[in-house]
């Protein structure tokens, strides 16, 4: 499958440190992705400034924002850092949910299937991709 990168400049508008920690950035970034990559949750690697690569998911969308849960425990707020992700597969549509179990039940499996597919050598090998180490603003497509 295709590999898609995209690295902004854009400051992180949100972030909720925790076992899963989530960034949320503006539909503008979301405006400079691919035109191939459509609504739904994808699965990826993740970097915050200059910290350490981590997988994780994201949940693309065209309004009002998109987030990116990133699979790590991060102590600190990443408010106003660069968050640069590279996409490596898809997961599923976007979808509604009857209940919020029903949806932390989804974002559950979302983060399993996103484990197991980067713990397979075509993506993990991503996680060390020069792309992490691009001039900020950079966009790269089909990488």
């Amino acid at each position: 499958s295709k590999i898609f990168a995209a690295n902004f400049s854009e400051q992180v508008v949100e972030s909720f440190p925790s076992d899963i920690s989530t960034a949320n950035f503006s539909v503008q970034v979301v405006k400079s992705f691919p035109s191939v990559i459509s609504a739904g949750i994808y699965y990826g690697w993740a970097c915050v400034g200059e910290r350490n690569v981590h997988k994780m998911v994201s949940r693309i969308r065209w309004n009002p924002v998109s987030e990116t849960h990133i699979i790590h425990t991060f102590k600190e707020d990443f408010y106003g850092e660069i968050l640069s992700i590279v996409i490596t597969g898809y997961i599923r549509p976007e979808k509604n949910f009857d209940s919020l179990a029903a949806l932390i039940s989804a974002i559950q499996e979302d983060i399993e299937e996103a484990k197991r597919q980067l713990d397979l050598p075509e993506h993990l090998k991503l996680k060390e991709d020069n792309f992490f180490h691009q001039p900020e603003g950079k966009i790269v497509n089909n990488h």
